[in-house]
């Protein structure tokens, strides 16, 4: 669609911006295809669709063909946040951020995150209260705006980016792990490495050091929107398949919370396989708003990453 020609950071390489690029319009074609199944039942996936594998809109929110829902929404609006702030990632932008997109009425808003905004709004703190009970995975789905802005950052640049989106509505450590262990893997695909190298070194360890997290004991269907069980069938379907569309309509198929499955399952396969793996029709149909948006800030949040660019305020997204 000629997003590739969008330009990047000083210096970034093309390829670089390419799979940027691929990873945010992955979140809204998982998005915006797994949001017709979600709630379903893979077998009721099967009576009603076969294989879910093109966009049709519909679903319980009655959605247009291409229209995505607050995985994508909360993703532009974190990343409009972070260029409006010079590339930071700050608790109170975000909170600001998010609570101006809840007041724009969604089609669609997490409880946990309803129930967190409402308390920014009522005390001003942009740092949710630590809950065992917001291991949700609405802050993982929002979490690519963060991972471009601090792609050339240290490590420890990276996670307080993580953490600073996250806590606004997630505080919670099996949501920090995921979020973490999505930033860095995504960042690695983008970087180039395979992903034999990203399991030997990112997917192995992180699992090793967070067991809740692990995916082989059985085929996860219907997954809820338990950041574990999201993470589970994300791993799944990107390890088992080999294209971004298999690993897409893999999660989608799995029913449940489709669409954030398969919003995060296209982020990682975007930027694993790049621009040139997403289906064309998929692209043709999506919202062209948020095609365009996805492109356009792929492009500025690695102006932002790059820590010798010093317009990243300025650049219009």
């Amino acid at each position: 669609m000629g997003l590739s020609d969008s330009p990047g950071g000083v210096g970034l390489n093309p390829r670089i911006v390419s799979r940027a690029q691929a990873a945010y319009l992955g979140v809204a074609l998982g998005d915006a295809l797994g949001a017709t199944v979600e709630f379903m039942t893979p077998g009721e996936i099967r009576r009603q669709h076969g294989v879910h594998r093109e966009m049709r809109g519909g679903g319980w929110l009655g959605l247009k063909v291409g229209q995505v829902t607050d995985d994508t929404a909360m993703s532009l609006a974190l990343g409009k946040a972070i260029l409006a702030n010079g590339g930071r990632v700050e608790p109170l932008a975000c909170a600001q951020a998010f609570d101006a997109w809840m007041r724009s009425k969604p089609i669609d808003i997490g409880n946990t995150v309803r129930r967190n905004l409402v308390a920014f709004r009522r005390s001003g703190n942009p740092v949710a209260a630590p809950s065992e009970h917001d291991a949700g995975n609405g802050a993982a789905m929002r979490v690519l705006p963060a991972a471009l802005a601090t792609l050339e950052r240290p490590e420890f640049e990276v996670m307080s980016a993580v953490c600073a989106q996250a806590h606004v509505t997630h505080n919670n450590p099996s949501s920090d792990a995921a979020c973490a262990f999505l930033a860095f893997t995504v960042q690695d695909f983008v970087h180039g490495e395979s992903l034999r190298a990203v399991y030997r070194h990112r997917v192995a360890p992180f699992v090793a050091a967070h067991p809740e997290f692990a995916f082989r004991r059985r085929r996860r269907v219907n997954p809820s929107g338990w950041i574990v069980e999201t993470m589970q069938v994300v791993m799944q379907s990107l390890l088992d398949t080999d294209s971004f569309e298999d690993c897409v309509v893999d999660a989608a198929n799995r029913g449940g919370d489709a669409d954030t499955t398969a919003a995060i399952a296209g982020m990682l396969a975007g930027a694993l396989y790049g621009l040139d793996s997403l289906p064309v029709r998929w692209l043709v149909a999506l919202d062209p708003h948020v095609r365009r948006e996805c492109g356009e800030q792929a492009s500025a949040l690695l102006a932002c990453a790059d820590t010798s660019a010093s317009s990243c305020a300025r650049r219009p997204v």
